[in-house]
């Protein structure tokens, strides 16, 4: 099926993206799904990135839902300036060392849901056009779901894609 519009477009590559993300994950056997690896970077396991891509799903419907209202979202976060998204991202990460890889993907899958609804929600025009909504300033909606969605995704897949090999190089080397 070819998009027929950039809405169109945003819908079919987030969901492509969403899928082939959860493939990877599934791909690795359920029982070392939670196995965290030795790396330098935040994200250690699936869970810490699956949480990621929540919160910032959630920090998208918050600043949607105060634009839409009339007000002026606090981005990205109260506390934080796009200057600090690494002290952002770095408190997302401790929020949720607690919660389980099965509660994250079922958070994601719901929030995922979420904003795939509010882009169904406008039409081409409001998505694409610059400054047809205050709260956006210069820019349109397709760039806030762009980024939070297929492009994020895509992020997250090279991730998991590291773990998910050294998962696997790991299951190797103990056989």
């Amino acid at each position: 099926m070819v998009a027929k519009s950039e809405k169109e477009a945003l819908l079919l590559d987030s969901d492509k993206c969403f899928k082939a993300l959860l493939e990877i994950i599934e791909s690795v056997p359920s029982r070392k799904r939670t196995i965290t690896i030795e790396t330098h970077e935040r994200d250690k396991n699936f869970r810490d990135i699956i949480m990621h891509l929540y919160e910032w799903h959630t920090m998208l419907e918050r600043w949607y839902r105060e634009g839409m209202d009339g007000d002026v979202p606090f981005m990205p976060a109260p506390g934080y300036k796009w200057r600090t998204i690494e002290l952002l991202n770095m408190q997302i990460w401790e929020n949720y060392q607690d919660i389980t890889l099965n509660q994250a993907i079922k958070k994601l899958k719901l929030s995922h849901e979420r904003v795939m609804d509010l882009i169904r929600l406008h039409t081409n025009e409001e998505i694409m056009t610059k400054k047809y909504y205050k709260w956006t300033k210069t820019s349109n909606l397709y760039s806030y779901f762009a980024a939070n969605t297929f492009n994020h995704y895509n992020w997250a897949i090279k991730k998991c894609e590291v773990i998910a090999k050294a998962i696997k190089v790991g299951e190797k080397q103990t056989l």
